[in-house]
């Protein structure tokens, strides 16, 4: 069986987007990957201050119904919720966006300003750009999303 990970992805992001939303959660994102001897759907969802373990579990009673009614995974799958986490990988502008005053450590693809690492405070996203303050000498950098190798989260203090 072919299967469209992408496609189902998307009609799931689809689907369940609007109900987290309506709940007053943010969808970080979906996953629908073969993990051990099966498939996990994992649905990543966020608020502000941070998700529980009871909004995830809320968040899985209804989003399980619909996509149960909906049935768009013509096999069986194991649902997760789950939260972005403290080091979570951004991998789309729209991560960025969310995270707005974070801390973050990005490694580029090639030297921006003389630097291919930079930890600082995502100050603004705009138009496919980044605007981090470094966390050592306070400038700003204007760094194109498609200039980004790898991005996370950092814990703050440490």
């Amino acid at each position: 069986m072919e299967i469209d990970r992408e496609e189902i992805e998307r009609k799931v992001k689809e689907l369940v987007e609007p109900v987290i939303k309506g709940m007053g959660f943010k969808l970080f994102d979906v996953e629908f990957k073969p993990e051990g001897r099966g498939w996990v759907l994992r649905i990543i969802a966020d608020k502000e201050g941070g998700i529980t373990i009871k909004d995830c579990e809320e968040i899985s009673k209804r989003v399980s119904a619909l996509l149960d009614v909906e049935d768009l995974i013509p096999f069986s799958y194991l649902l997760e919720i789950s939260s972005p986490g403290l080091t979570r990988p951004l991998t789309k502008i729209e991560h960025y966006d969310f995270f707005k005053g974070r801390l973050v450590k990005l490694i580029l693809k090639e030297p921006i300003g003389g630097k291919r690492e930079v930890v600082g405070t995502i100050e603004d996203v705009r138009n496919g750009i980044i605007d981090i303050r470094e966390k050592e000498k306070g400038d700003i950098l204007h760094i194109p999303f498609s200039a980004i190798a790898k991005g996370r989260l950092e814990i703050e203090g440490w």
